[in-house]
């Protein structure tokens, strides 16, 4: 995979990956893309575990692993032993508060932003369906905001939480949030979570390959990122880091298999090789039932290919941050709104942009003309942006996420290493035309 120079970041670069000439990839922050490169790879992986399954599995594999591990832990600058890899982070949060001990007199809190991704947002639902020693409060945040607002706002609702005669037992952030996709301060975070004695649970979905980690520096009680997205993994791949002094808490993987250790002896052992030098925290998440574990195995080779072909992580981030910024005031300036920021200019400061949309939603009976666009009744903006997405897909061969906040529409645009400013404009062009149809009230015909 080595090349004598940097491949040229821009169009050129989409043929290094499996992209329909027609489609244009404009939301690699939900799904991410595997490069050729990569993908080949892991067919390498897949092939070796068909050609001798057992020999793989049982005892090439876990070598194969570590590797990955010590790969990913060298990127993050983490212990190799606080790492271990799952399907996806949904599957991590749900490890860890599957694991979660909570207090028997019921006050326990799980506090969480009303930006948090909707998946984790129902992992909360569900613990405090099913258990009735804890319970869940959500800060909202109507963006911009200031980073200081935010830390404010945790601070204001831990005091809160504490006066009622509660637990803030902890607390889900994000590195960067999925809607909005936003920089979330999560480094303050995480500092002000150690100061008022609340544990720390940073989902970083969108993390690494976007922006810097330093996991030792950090010093997070449970961190987790898919490296499926920036990191050009295949599908799925996420990590899991546990400092040690958590990893007694981590009892079982999702689903239980033969690593958990149970509490009294019931004849149970586990029948896979073992290694010495394990932790019971790594050997735990080391066979988690029989999967496709091929996307495991090629976490070093994408960061070996990173450094190689493009040049390394950190002439990956500028052009990735620097595109954003800059794709994203062009695409505001051709729709007539504004990129979502803050003063300090924060909140961009990854590899994904907001930009305003023409349209708001309120309490009205019918499509309306507004000072800054049209304006939708709140009952159909669901309907309309259903709408938008499908015809975005069949009619424009692409996909860019859409959402509301505040009532106003914005969406959501990825920069990366195959794109170049122009695909921004084309987006915004072809947004003013959806906006255009919406207000046509399309959406209600079809």
């Amino acid at each position: 995979m080595a090349t004598q120079q940097p491949l040229v970041f821009g169009k050129a670069l989409k043929e290094q990956f499996h992209f329909d000439p027609e489609w244009r990839n404009l939301n690699h922050g939900s799904f991410g893309a595997t490069p050729r490169a990569i993908k080949e790879k892991q067919i390498d992986h897949q092939l070796q575990s068909e050609a001798a399954p057992d020999r793989y599995l049982r005892y090439d594999y876990p070598k194969v692993l570590d590797a990955s591990r010590a790969a990913l832990a060298k990127h993050v600058n983490a212990p190799v032993d606080s790492i271990v890899l799952v399907t996806n982070a949904t599957t991590a949060v749900n490890v860890v508060f599957q694991n979660m001990q909570w207090s028997s007199d019921g006050t326990d809190e799980i506090l969480s932003f009303s930006t948090i991704y909707g998946a984790c947002g129902k992992i909360i639902d569900y613990v405090t369906d099913t258990n009735r020693l804890v319970s869940s409060r959500v800060i909202d945040l109507k963006y911009p905001l200031e980073d200081e607002e935010i830390i404010n706002l945790f601070r204001e609702a831990v005091a809160s939480s504490r006066a009622q005669g509660k637990n803030p037992r902890i607390v889900v952030f994000d590195i960067v949030s999925s809607m909005p996709g936003v920089r979330f301060p999560y480094e303050d975070m995480t500092k002000t979570c150690r100061e008022l004695g609340v544990l720390s649970l940073i989902d970083g979905a969108q993390g690494v390959g976007m922006v810097p980690l330093d996991l030792a520096a950090l010093d997070a009680d449970f961190v987790l990122s898919n490296c499926h997205k920036w990191l050009f993994t295949p599908r799925g791949c996420a990590f899991l880091y546990v400092p040690q002094r958590h990893q007694p808490w981590i009892t079982t993987t999702l689903p239980t298999s033969h690593g958990y250790v149970p509490k009294k002896n019931t004849g149970r052992n586990n029948p896979l090789p073992r290694e010495k030098d394990k932790t019971a925290f790594v050997e735990n998440f080391q066979f988690v039932g029989s999967i496709d574990n091929s996307a495991y195995a090629s976490v070093a080779d994408s960061l070996q290919w990173r450094a190689e072909a493009l040049g390394g992580e950190l002439r990956i981030m500028e052009y990735l941050w620097q595109l954003a910024k800059e794709g994203g005031s062009r695409a505001a300036e051709i729709l007539g709104t504004r990129v979502l920021e803050n003063a300090k200019g924060t909140l961009t400061n990854c590899a994904m942009v907001n930009v305003w949309l023409p349209v708001r939603s309120a309490d009205v009976n019918q499509v309306m003309s507004g000072p800054d666009g049209i304006v939708l009744p709140k009952d159909e903006s669901l309907e309309a942006i259903q709408w938008a997405s499908k015809v975005l897909v069949d009619e424009y061969k692409t996909f860019i996420a859409l959402g509301i906040h505040g009532d106003r529409w914005l969406m959501r645009l990825s920069a990366q290493v195959y794109l170049e400013a122009e695909d921004f404009e084309w987006a915004a062009y072809k947004m003013k035309e959806v906006v255009e149809r919406v207000a046509k009230r399309e959406y209600s015909q079809q």
